[in-house]
């Protein structure tokens, strides 16, 4: 017996919430741990540089390791010495800071002040005695400690604990070693841990797990070197900026700035802070102060806005909300490490739900990838009888691609996905009504929008003449004619407009009995027929209409448009027994090649003719899209 989906979902459940509280728990080893991963996959490349020189693995690792340790010492060093120097010149802004204090004492209203004296006030009462109760009103009031009924509160305080603060000093020092010591480790054995990580991941998925491996640790790697570019260049422009500005030691807050900027939202304000008190302290206007606020503000907003997306949108394939999300989780179980943690994590989630079938809703919640495809967005809305937002959704992939891809690969997709839930039930004849109604509306939209390129003169322009009579008028060069149901008008429709923008004479007829739409087609007198049918309910009816159009009109050419039809087109040839000289099609390009031979060539390149040396002696009956010029 299968488990039930509910017994599925508490499982999935309880497994998070074990992995949670297990990540929780176990944070002191955790997060060296990941800080550790995090530096060896930054180094690595450079320590398999020193190895292709031909210096030894463990001297290459010492050497990096060494190297960034006393990069590390050196700046602290440098940070304390100019903090030094800024705490001996602290005396001298007081005065500036006093007059600023009086400047904003004077802009108090007379509102403000009797607000505060009555906060004031209610404090005092708040904490004043209780009042003396009533039988004790006559009483002389005797303090605390003066007789055993009023005894002395007294509070012990412990000694303080050399040990405790002698932790709480290296416990940063200790945390240091050890994410240094884990990380020698895992570069000392970074290919007998990949080969661990593949075997307890892989399952019989070799190919998949090393594709995620190799995909995660690039997208990490090039994430922190352009991080650190990023970062880098950011703190020289803060350090260029309040030098001009004139702020003491420019240099150490472009530092911090940089620094402080691996915390992701609370780095820059943190930033910030120093060098506006200092701008504050230092000069009697405030015009350095709202220029130094300026700075940070302006130079955050475009590195967060517009540098950052471009340079990390390829590289990191996280959705906005994803990150920010992400950052408030790690940092809620892991603090300020969750918090510079939290991007990399995500990343290797992301890609392990993008090769890993039993992970893809990962992938699906927290990745940048459409998560729709516009054809399935596109009918999505209609089904919820959002005309507008669907609307929307056609004009935004209208500006990435031509009308005709537009149609081919949104549009006709869409509606096949309305006939099959229509033939199974699961569409209302409202529902159904709207969709067709609300396409017909956009695309006629679409395509008055469009430039025209005429190509010939006298040409009749498109139009849906729905059952209108069509006795008088000369005779048609192309006709659209619909096989069954509304859908296939509708496509019919767009064949038509297609033609009409490029300057073919072009009518599409709607919906009717077969007798009906034969007796149209007759009085029209077209050149060539298209017969739109959308698959997979569509060929007895296309069958029926092409034979009586066939019996009726002897000379006239016939294309049967069956659109993204994938199967056997010789055997839906058979089936729809189809003279030699008529075309099957399944593509709009390959419908408006047989309006324009001169494009045919083109199209027949790019979609499916076989190899000259694979080409059949004799072309078969059926011509394969797009077509080929007729035998009469």
């Amino acid at each position: 017996m299968r488990p039930s989906y509910s017994n599925t979902s508490t499982s999935a459940v309880l497994l998070a919430i074990a992995i949670i509280g297990a990540l929780y728990l176990g944070r002191v080893v955790f997060i060296p741990l990941a800080l550790a991963g995090l530096f060896a996959i930054l180094l690595s490349p450079v320590i398999a540089f020193l190895e292709r020189i031909h210096i030894p693995r463990f001297l290459a690792i010492v050497l990096v390791v060494m190297f960034m340790l006393g990069g590390v010492g050196f700046g602290a060093w440098k940070t304390s010495q100019q903090f030094a120097d800024l705490t001996d010149q602290l005396p001298t802004y007081k005065k500036t800071l006093e007059d600023k204090i009086h400047i904003l004492r004077g802009f108090r209203s007379e509102s403000l002040t009797k607000a505060t004296s009555t906060v004031v006030e209610l404090e005092k009462e708040v904490a004043a005695t209780n009042p003396v109760a009533p039988a004790d009103e006559g009483k002389k009031s005797v303090a605390l400690g003066s007789s055993p009924s009023k005894p002395l509160t007294v509070q012990v305080v412990p000694p303080t604990n050399p040990l405790e603060s002698l932790e709480t000093m290296l416990g940063p020092i200790a945390n240091a070693f050890v994410i240094a010591v884990f990380t020698v480790f895992i570069l000392m054995g970074r290919e007998d841990l990949r080969n661990r990580i593949v075997r307890l991941a892989g399952g019989g998925r070799l190919n998949a797990i090393t594709q995620a491996l190799d995909d995660a640790t690039h997208r990490i790697d090039r994430y922190l070197l352009l991080q650190l570019i990023v970062n880098a260049c950011y703190g020289a422009a803060i350090a260029v900026a309040l030098h001009f500005i004139g702020i003491p030691h420019a240099s150490i807050w472009g530092i911090s700035a940089g620094i402080l900027r691996f915390l992701p939202y609370l780095g820059p304000p943190l930033a910030s802070v120093i060098p506006i008190l200092l701008s504050l302290a230092v000069f009697p206007g405030w015009e350095h102060t709202l220029a130094t606020m300026g700075v940070f503000f302006c130079l955050e907003v475009t590195v967060a806005n517009f540098i950052e997306p471009y340079l990390y949108g390829a590289h990191v394939g996280l959705s906005p909300l994803a990150i920010l999300v992400a950052a408030i989780f790690w940092t809620l179980i892991w603090g300020f490490p969750g918090l510079v943690l939290s991007t990399p994590i995500t990343v290797c989630l992301v890609v392990m739900g993008r090769y890993l079938p039993g992970l893809n809703f990962l992938n699906i919640l927290l990745g940048d990838e459409q998560t729709l495809a516009p054809d399935v967005e596109y009918y999505q809305r209609l089904l919820a009888s959002d005309h507008e937002e669907a609307r929307r959704i056609l004009e935004r992939c209208r500006k990435t691609r031509g009308l005709e891809e537009l149609y081919s690969s949104v549009v006709i997709p869409a509606l096949s996905l309305a006939e099959n839930d229509r033939h199974n039930n699961e569409l209302d004849q409202p529902t159904q009504e709207f969709i067709y109604q609300s396409t017909r509306e956009i695309v006629e939209e679409l395509a008055e929008a469009e430039p025209k390129q005429r190509v010939g003169e006298g040409f009749a322009p498109v139009r849906d003449l729905r059952g209108a009579s069509m006795n008088a008028g000369p005779a048609r060069e192309f006709l659209c004619v619909p096989a069954r149901d509304e859908a296939d008008a509708v496509v019919g429709l767009l064949l038509a407009q297609l033609l009409e923008q490029q300057g073919r004479d072009c009518v599409s007829i709607d919906i009717g009995s077969v007798d009906e739409l034969v007796k149209e087609v007759v009085a029209a007198r077209p050149q060539v027929i298209f017969i739109s049918a959308l698959p997979p309910f569509a060929v007895e009816s296309t069958r029926t209409l092409y034979s009586k159009l066939r019996v009726a009109l002897h000379e006239t050419r016939i294309v049967i448009c069956f659109w993204h039809f994938e199967g056997d087109r010789d055997r839906l040839a058979r089936r729809l027994r189809m003279a030699e000289r008529d075309k099957i099609v399944v593509t709009l390009p390959a419908a408006l090649a047989i309006a324009n031979p001169e494009t045919a060539a083109e199209v027949e390149t790019k979609n499916d003719t076989p190899p000259a040396e694979e080409a059949p002696a004799k072309p078969p009956v059926l011509v394969a899209e797009p077509a080929a010029p007729s035998n009469d």
